[in-house]
């Protein structure tokens, strides 16, 4: 009987995981520990978990208010690790000597390597830093000041979000708030590799003009164009440019998930740029869009996408074979579990995810993976 047990045990083990079960998450209203020094965290615009299952985050000091800031308190340094218990473990950012610092931070990753990669979405944000984990500065991609449009292989335009492809070593972007497209580097060296628009397609920014459309910039942070449809024509034709290309995430079978958040839409595609397929997502949505990161479910198969939506304020379950929403927790709010400007996630180890608020939400939740 013994023996038989061990064996039903083992079968168990490396049986396929059950793909039917959507997942569900509980939110665990006693992470992050709070911060030492009376520190305060702005808009929280990038979140990463590295291989310790330490999660870091990138903050903006610039946009705490005047009436948070008096007395004791004051904005903690913009990058924030927290170990898995929630206590913070180091801390570091902003301008220093050989780089250029973004105006408006925007996007964190933390690669197999222990380096620190960190981007910004301000108007002359055309840059993306890397940095050991403890600070130290390494190379710098691109120029402040100095971006040439969506089809520049030098320079960037307000990059949202980065992700690396360890095995290629390469480092992929999403070029973002005034370019328009994903764009990949050499991750060692920071040489240009390729780059693509909406489907698989060169970026065209004369489409904006020619369309009348008002680009967003110089973007500071605020809520944008909330009084109209963030799509031109919601029961047109897709559009065939991206917009705000707010993030990237490679899936473990190689394929790239692209969030075109003010098009309220995903589109995959392989790591060459060849175009697969999309989904729209709440496709009237109006002002910031409905589609704003993209981490996957814990299973082999990563059967699931987890999609936050920081206008809805609620964050979307989708099957990742079929892009259907099959599930959503959240709400608006500033109590534990609710949102305010849901902006990013990142998932841990455990299928644990990590949700971050921006514009007046200045917060971090964490929500615990529940297993059926």
């Amino acid at each position: 009987m013994k023996h038989l047990a061990i064996l039903l045990l083992s079968a168990a083990l490396f049986m396929p995981q059950n793909t039917n079960h959507v997942p569900s998450f509980k939110v665990d209203p006693f992470w992050p520990k709070p911060l030492p020094n009376h520190w305060l965290v702005g808009a929280v615009a990038g979140v990463a978990v590295d291989s310790q299952d330490h999660v870091w985050i990138i903050h903006r000091p610039s946009t705490l208010q005047p009436n948070e800031i008096r007395a004791l308190y004051r904005g903690a340094p913009p990058v924030l690790e927290f170990d898995r218990e929630g206590n913070l473990v180091s801390s570091w950012g902003g301008p220093g000597k050989g780089y250029e610092w973004p105006q408006l931070e925007h996007g964190i990753y933390v690669d197999s390597k222990n380096n620190v990669w960190v981007a910004g979405a301000g108007e002359k944000d055309n840059q993306i830093l890397k940095f050991t984990r403890d600070g130290k500065f390494v190379m710098q991609i691109g120029h402040s000041g100095r971006n040439r449009g969506s089809n520049d292989t030098e320079n960037l335009g307000g990059p949202a979000s980065l992700v690396i492809d360890e095995v290629a070593h390469e480092l992929y972007v999403a070029d973002g708030y005034v370019n328009h497209r994903v764009i990949v580097f050499d991750a060692d060296t920071g040489a240009y590799r390729r780059h693509w628009g909406a489907y698989g397609r060169k970026p065209d920014d004369a489409y904006f003009q020619n369309a009348g459309e008002r680009l967003p910039g110089p973007f500071n942070g605020a809520v944008q164009h909330e009084d109209r449809p963030s799509q031109y024509e919601p029961a047109g034709p897709p559009p065939p440019q991206f917009r705000v290309v707010h993030a990237a995430r490679i899936s473990n079978d190689g394929f790239v998930y692209v969030c075109d958040r003010t098009n309220d839409r995903i589109q995959v595609f392989k790591k060459d740029g060849t175009f697969v397929k999309e989904a729209f997502v709440a496709k009237e949505t109006l002002g910031s869009g409905s589609v704003w990161d993209v981490a996957f479910s814990p299973d082999r198969a990563q059967s699931f996408l987890i999609v936050p939506d920081g206008t809805n304020q609620v964050i979307r379950i989708m099957r990742r074979d079929s892009l259907d929403v099959v599930g959503e927790f959240g709400s608006g709010g500033h109590w534990a579990g609710e949102f305010y400007g849901a902006h990013n996630i990142a998932s841990d180890s455990k299928g644990n995810v990590y949700i971050t608020e921006t514009y007046e939400g200045k917060r971090f939740q964490k929500f615990v993976y529940q297993r059926h």
